[in-house]
Parts: C-alpha cells; sequence; structure tokens
C-alpha cells in the first residue's frame, strides 16, 4: 500500500475518505490486512504528512483506529480520550488538522460496552475523572426510553447513550468550531459519526449525522443543524 502524499490527499474527497475508511474496516473485520512496510513508511513520511481524516475514539485499549479501519503511518490523526468526548483542545486539534494539513474527513468513533459511559451512567464521581464524565451526563439525561435501571447493569441503556453521545459529540464539534463549520459548508470537509461493536469489529456510520457536502448532496446546509 502506498503511502499517501501531497498530490494523492488533494485528490480525495470527503465522501472518498468516507469509503476508505469503511474498505478498511472491511478489511480489518475479514483479516485481510493490507501488506505494508512500516518501516518504508517511516522513511517516506519523515519530511511531512498528508492524513486524510482525523478521528476521535476512546482511551479504550481495543479501539485502536489505525487497526480498525486498516490504515499505516501518516494515514489517519488519532485522537483519543476517555468516552470520545469533545473539549476545546480537541476542537484546536481537528482544525489543524483540517485547515492546516489538509484532513478531508473527522470521524467520531465510539464503542460498545464503553467503561466511560457506564461510569456517567453510574454518576461516577472519582478525582479528575468526575469533569471528565461530567461531559456524558447530557447524554444520559437525552436518554428518555429507558424508564427503569438507568444504570450500567442495563445493556440497552448504556448502548443508548453511547449512540446519543457520538450524535451529540458530531453537531458539538459543527456549532463549536466556526472553522470546521465552514469547511463542512463549503464542501471541503465532511463530519460523520460511528460506532464501533468491540464483539464483532464492525463500524457502523450513521447516516442521520453524516454531514457532507457534495454531488451526493448538494443542497445540504450547516443551517440544517441550527433548527
Amino acid at each position: 500500500m502506498k503511502t499517501i502524499n501531497s498530490d494523492m490527499l488533494k485528490n480525495i474527497t470527503p465522501r472518498a475518505a468516507l469509503e476508505i475508511l469503511k474498505q478498511g474496516n472491511h478489511r480489518f473485520v475479514n483479516n485481510l490486512k493490507t501488506n505494508r512496510n512500516l518501516l518504508e513508511q517511516v522513511n517516506e513520511t519523515r519530511d511531512g504528512q498528508w492524513p486524510f481524516a482525523i478521528i476521535l475514539s476512546c482511551i479504550d485499549s481495543r479501539t485502536s483506529a489505525e487497526l480498525i479501519f486498516d490504515q499505516g503511518l501518516g494515514d489517519v490523526f488519532s485522537v483519543r480520550i476517555a468516552g470520545n468526548i469533545v473539549n476545546t483542545d480537541i476542537l484546536g486539534s481537528m482544525e489543524f488538522a483540517c485547515k492546516v494539513a489538509g484532513s478531508k474527513l473527522v470521524v467520531v468513533l465510539g464503542h460498545t460496552k464503553c467503561g466511560a459511559v457506564k461510569g456517567a451512567c453510574d454518576q461516577v464521581e472519582m478525582g479528575n475523572l468526575t469533569e471528565l464524565l461530567s461531559k456524558l451526563q447530557p447524554a444520559v439525561y437525552q436518554e428518555r426510553e429507558t424508564k427503569e435501571d438507568r444504570t450500567s447493569n442495563n445493556y440497552v441503556f448504556v448502548e443508548n447513550v453511547a449512540k446519543i453521545n457520538v450524535k451529540r459529540s458530531v453537531k458539538n464539534i459543527i456549532e463549536r468550531s466556526f472553522i470546521l463549520e465552514q469547511m463542512v459548508e463549503n464542501g471541503e470537509i465532511g463530519v460523520v459519526g460511528a460506532m464501533y461493536n468491540i464483539e464483532t469489529g464492525k463500524v457502523e456510520f450513521y447516516d442521520d449525522v453524516l454531514y457532507i457536502r457534495d454531488e451526493q448532496n448538494p443542497s445540504f446546509s450547516v443551517k440544517e443543524l441550527r433548527h
């Protein structure tokens, strides 16, 4: 697999970037890992990097974005934090990735059986973790389907909260970053939410939080998110 360079990146659209990740996950699930010479990629990226996407995922040891999407050195920016939450530092990193480095797609990747989500469901308080989990609480409150046992013991409740959290994060990215909002509006980048299943290895992309303005969706406007 050839290492992505500046010329290749210029020809990758947001929609194409999404397809690359989908194909990579398909290879991962089917144990068809691309044969890469990683040391060669070290050499090829020593003077620069041209990642086509930036992926925000959880710190969970089972959710390495590069492995899940079968990507090599220099292919993607990887941002990891418990509960795949969004904060100012992460938004700044995304702005750098897209506006400066030229990445074409922002992905918020949650995962099933997330420990951070479980902690938020149980309203855990422990040191600095308390503040982090508080950022997940809006997703807990937004989950209205579950009437009983709203704790981490309820698998359905936990997964509902995880899904809501991903979708909230996607919208927060666009609403809190004028730079990224304008890039989406101009068709320069796309933003999407997804969920990784730690039992199957499959990634499900959420079409209802897929924000790409291109020939397939020319009428899309970021203004739609304000309603």
